[in-house]
């Protein structure tokens, strides 16, 4: 019979049977099973039985409901799971523990009925020890509180937790854990174990089973086995992934043909319990190394919020640094996702307007109507719907920094006002013809190419220099190194916390895909693809499909050939735009003939970016 069991903050827990096909949760006294916690609402969950499964569902929509500790309103139990109503723990079973003590001895003429009261001992002993490794977060707790279990069932003397040392050569084990009969800890436990049974378990994987060892065909003359004069003895190994860890051992040295195929085989499954709580412990102890030393490699790689140790980067940090002192106008550019709004806050705070506001205009995301009001502000009445005047983002900026950002999308109508703006450090609200002084510096930031916007006539070539006093060009994130594998550990563990998400580490196939993808979207792409599958993931590492980095989404191989020329047109393209089109420096950069740029430039079917005479040095 299914049943709930509740663990009060203080006391042994209770346990009720789920004898009706409705059974309501509640502090109120008329709920069938009554928890009397302040959090828990008077009527707060039931579970409904529809003849297959049990259905939890809420009954007051403000209650907290958590199953295994996620958020649910409405879920199918299943046995083993945990209930946590307001800050109440309950647990979900299939059927009723009625008690821990052993299994009676078989009647006479009946052996089954003893048979199967031993193995429903053994299930109990291993549903009561699964409810334990869920509320108890101390591992040696743990193996402590397993050992005991699989002693009491057994009648053994003695149980250990083995691990194989994979450091050492010829299997070497450890003594992880250790108890005996008496519930204490074994004095010398490596003294006590045969290392030719252990060694016959660690290398077939098979769990043996040893009736009078001493008699035993195999083991008879080994020497451990001799010198302990053992009897009974059983030992299962430990496996994780198919890989052998350690081992669970129990023995006892008085007591002949003790042990049977049954409780070897309940002993195996306590011997897979052992092996997650181990995985999950190395597991914890492997991340918390990672994050020591991810931590570390941040302190030498971060530069601000900037994360970035690459030659590109570094060059970035260098002009930086010198420029944020000074008042002068900064361009940052980049393809989109590279992180431009980042530099331009960290431009403002290593400045001395550092105290003073930082204000970000996207201009790409203003309607054309309402900009200039936004750049300008307005004044009362200067058109319908102006009911009372307000200020611009260049007011708000007074004595700060005001980022504007996509500054490439802005109309030629208003790069006429921006420039006057920079100029003479004045505005106009909209509706008013008071100057109104603003004392700010212009950071700008684009992804578009101002060469060929200036060819085209989109954009203002005298508002152009005004901004790109000082040039900062961000790398796009593909050719960013080793960069990008600390960029992607450091997203997931920030986003990993706040999601509260299982997921700790990316799979050796996931960093091999992140590094083979092309990132168009650059960290702003990256960062997407991590939350989603935080979201979604349900396991302990990222894979490349978590992703969405499987085989489908790899670039097709071409000829190297053809490789060898995308790569050279793009970096002759990237230098000549980092020079801002002068092809003669280019070329002396690239160390090639100026004409082997007119070449690339020609096939690009690319006209030359305005001003890209080949003499502008």
């Amino acid at each position: 019979m299914a049943s709930i069991r509740y663990f009060p903050p203080e006391g042994q827990p209770t346990q009720v049977a789920i004898a009706k096909p409705i059974v309501t949760i509640g502090r109120a006294l008329g709920n069938d099973i009554h928890v009397p916690d302040r959090s828990v609402a008077e009527h707060h969950v039931q579970i409904v039985f529809n003849g297959r499964d049990f259905q939890l569902e809420e009954l007051d929509r403000h209650a907290e409901i958590l199953i295994n500790g996620k958020k649910k309103r409405r879920a199918r139990l299943v046995d083993g799971d945990r209930l946590t109503l307001g800050v109440a723990q309950l647990a979900f079973s299939m059927f009723s523990v009625e008690g821990q003590s052993a299994a009676p001895a078989p009647r006479a003429g009946r052996p089954e009925e003893g048979q199967a009261s031993q193995e429903m001992d053994g299930l109990r002993k291993l549903h009561a020890f699964s409810e334990r490794l869920m509320t108890t977060a101390s591992v040696d707790e743990l193996l402590e509180t397993l050992l005991g279990s699989v002693i009491e069932f057994t009648s053994a003397k003695r149980g250990v937790v083995l691990l194989v040392d994979p450091e050492q050569p010829g299997e070497v084990f450890t003594v992880r854990a250790s108890r005996n009969v008496e519930r204490g800890a074994i004095q010398d436990p490596s003294g006590q174990i045969s290392d030719s049974i252990v060694r016959r378990v660690i290398e077939s994987r098979r769990p043996v089973i040893v009736s009078d060892a001493l008699s035993d065909t195999t083991f008879g003359q080994s020497e451990s086995v001799m010198a302990l004069k053992l009897s009974s003895v059983m030992c299962a190994p430990l496996l994780s992934q198919g890989n052998v860890i350690g081992a669970l051992y129990v023995a006892n040295d008085e007591v002949k043909h003790l042990f049977d195929r049954r409780q070897l085989d309940v002993l195996t499954v306590f011997a897979g319990q052992a092996s997650l709580i181990l995985q999950n412990a190395m597991l914890l102890v492997a991340l918390r190394a990672d994050k020591q030393k991810l931590e570390a490699e941040l302190s030498d790689k971060r530069f601000g919020q900037i994360i970035g140790a690459c030659p590109s980067m570094m060059e970035v940090f260098r002009k930086l640094q010198k420029v944020a002192a000074t008042d002068i106008g900064v361009l940052i550019t980049g393809e989109t996702g590279t992180g431009k709004e980042l530099i331009a806050r960290e431009v403002h705070r290593r400045s001395t307007r550092v105290n003073g506001p930082f204000v970000t205009v996207n201009c790409g995301a203003i309607p054309e109507n309402l900009i200039e009001t936004e750049m300008f502000g307005h004044v009362r009445g200067a058109f319908t719907g102006a009911v009372a005047s307000r200020p611009g983002r260049f007011q708000q900026a007074d004595g700060g920094t005001l980022f504007l950002d996509e500054v490439g999308e802005l109309t030629p109508a208003l790069q006429v006002k921006l420039l006057r703006a920079i100029q003479e450090r004045v505005v106009f609200r909209v509706g008013d013809s008071r100057p109104e002084k603003c004392d700010i510096r212009i950071v700008a930031a684009t992804n578009r190419n101002l060469d060929e916007m200036i060819k085209t006539g989109e954009f203002r070539e005298d508002l152009y220099y005004r901004l790109n006093v000082v040039n900062l060009w961000l790398p796009p994130l593909r050719e960013r190194g080793d960069d990008l594998f600390i960029i992607a550990k450091a997203l997931l563990s920030k986003y990993a916390d706040e999601m509260n998400s299982p997921v700790r580490g990316f799979s050796p196939q996931a960093l091999a895909a992140i590094k083979k993808h092309h990132w168009p979207g650059n960290i702003r792409q990256l960062e997407n693809r991590i939350k989603k599958a935080l979201v979604l993931c349900e396991q302990s590492l990222l894979s490349p499909e978590d992703l969405d980095l499987g085989p489908e989404a790899q670039a097709p191989i071409v000829p190297l050939e053809k490789a060898k020329e995308d790569f050279q047109r793009r970096y002759v393209l990237e230098v000549l735009e980092r020079n801002n089109g002068n092809r003669t420096q280019t070329a002396r950069d690239l160390g090639v003939d100026p004409r082997t740029i007119f070449r690339y430039l020609e096939k690009e079917n690319n006209p030359i970016p305005s001003g890209a005479s080949g003499d502008r040095d």
